[in-house]
């Protein structure tokens, strides 16, 4: 297999192949989160932090224990389990260090674990046969992406306040309207751009 190179796998976690507008990963946060800007960034700091220590742990474990014990079926429970233990650890800071983000995250901090962005990031370097660096690097490019168009959307539905939009749309179909001119724009112009 030919490996990529280190800019074409940052390039396709941060664009090419973005979590939220591409592949259409981890949509609870996004449209739950990105009211505003705040608790976008605060949600988009802590799925930074879980997604990239989570490739840290998750290769070693996978690599180095699972493959040579010819356990890799196990793959997907150990990776839910390291994730899961990732989202307390940032449960816990978040509840001592930054009362209000916590609060203004709600539920929607806990549910990082059973976010498919995250475990999709590990699964997708699995399946990409990708090393160590590489793995590291597609899940922190994937995190940044998915930090970029969080903030992206918080930004336009914060503006979207100050307009008169109909009743019908508000809220949740509002979110879905942007959310697919978002996509529309990332998938249009990236795909384009040779990598």
């Amino acid at each position: 297999m030919v490996e990529k190179a280190l800019f074409t796998i940052f390039m396709e976690g941060l664009f090419l192949n973005n979590f939220l507008l591409v592949q259409f990963l981890g949509l609870c946060s996004f449209v739950g989160v990105t009211k505003d800007v705040k608790s976008a960034g605060g949600m988009s700091g802590a799925v930074i932090f879980v997604m990239t220590i989570s490739a840290l742990v998750c290769y070693p474990l996978y690599a180095y224990l699972l493959v040579p014990l010819k356990l890799e079926f196990l793959g997907l429970i150990a990776f839910i389990v390291v994730i899961a233990a990732l989202v307390q650890l940032v449960e816990f800071i978040v509840r001592k260090k930054i009362p209000a983000l916590y609060r203004s995250l709600g539920i929607y901090l806990p549910l990082i674990s059973t976010n498919c962005a995250v475990l999709g990031a590990v699964l997708l370097n699995v399946s990409s046969d990708y090393n160590f660096i590489q793995s590291v690097l597609f899940a922190f490019s994937a995190a940044l992406g998915y930090t970029i168009v969080m903030l992206m959307m918080s930004a336009i539905r914060e503006r979207s306040t100050l307009v008169s939009i109909p009743t019908a749309i508000r809220g949740l179909p509002q979110a879905f309207l942007l959310a697919l001119m978002l996509s529309m724009a990332f998938v249009n112009y990236f795909w384009v751009i040779p990598v």
